[in-house]
């Protein structure tokens, strides 16, 4: 079972001496489960939470937020709790934009425990568009069969269907709604990562990450399609390793 810290953060495997904290930002419809293995496979060095998003598994009755810039308002005032050691952000899809929003709060407050934000599986935050869905039924189901990854599988039970659904549409209006405001780039490093077969975000696009920060900007490509780490986690692990123990000493 995980360590609760706060209304919004999850810990799976508590480290209390770990040296550099992630903390994950999940895909629209995710939740904090959606990372539970990854601090059992990270060295002891690395302490993994996660963030849990409300009106999902143990925040199911939680209010759902209106927009993304509420939800990364909120999400970085509970993080900006635990700040407490060099700290790193790994969003994947709407989590990546979620990170970011957090991170420009964050770092007029905190600048330098932000170490890195690994940007998962999404468009920089200039190129993001709406694309016009309708949202109904119909619709989010074949937009998650075509995403593919476990959550798929999850809108094929007509139970499991019904409360998952209403969460998933409504996360998705929010990143339909998304207007990216122009400010101050990030200070810390990005890494932008894509799956080689997917679609909806290209190399072009990750290399695109690279005007959200004054560091440098990495792009790497793993495998796998938009949850490329579902099938092969331990190649996501080596890449969080390398890029989080190099932060830490560039911030020693």
């Amino acid at each position: 079972m995980a360590t609760a810290w706060n209304t919004w953060l999850r810990v799976h495997t508590p480290r209390p001496r770990a040296r550099i904290r992630l903390v994950c930002f999940p895909h629209a419809g995710g939740a904090a489960s959606a990372f539970r293995d990854w601090g059992a496979l990270l060295p002891a060095a690395i302490e993994v939470a996660v963030v849990q998003y409300p009106g999902r598994q143990d925040r199911f009755g939680d209010p759902l937020p209106q927009s993304v810039a509420e939800l990364a308002e909120r999400t970085a005032a509970a993080v900006g709790e635990r700040l407490d050691r060099p700290t790193a952000f790994f969003g994947h899809s709407m989590g990546a934009t979620v990170a970011f929003e957090a991170a420009r709060l964050l770092q007029p407050r905190f600048p330098t425990p932000l170490v890195r934000l690994f940007a998962s599986a999404r468009k920089a935050p200039a190129d993001c568009r709406p694309n016009g869905l309708r949202l109904d039924d119909d619709e989010v189901k074949e937009l998650v069969r075509r995403l593919g990854g476990e959550g798929a599988a999850l809108l094929e039970n007509e139970e499991l269907s019904r409360l998952v659904l209403p969460v998933l549409r409504h996360d998705l209006r929010m990143v339909e709604s998304y207007r990216h405001v122009p400010g101050a780039p990030l200070t810390c490093p990005i890494t932008a990562i894509v799956g080689k077969d997917d679609s909806s975000v290209t190399r072009a696009d990750a290399e695109r990450w690279s005007a959200c920060t004054m560091a440098a900007c990495r792009v790497r490509e793993l495998d796998g399609g938009h949850f490329y780490f579902e099938k092969s986690p331990r190649d996501v692990m080596g890449l969080l390793v390398e890029g989080l123990l190099s932060a830490e000493a560039a911030h020693a």
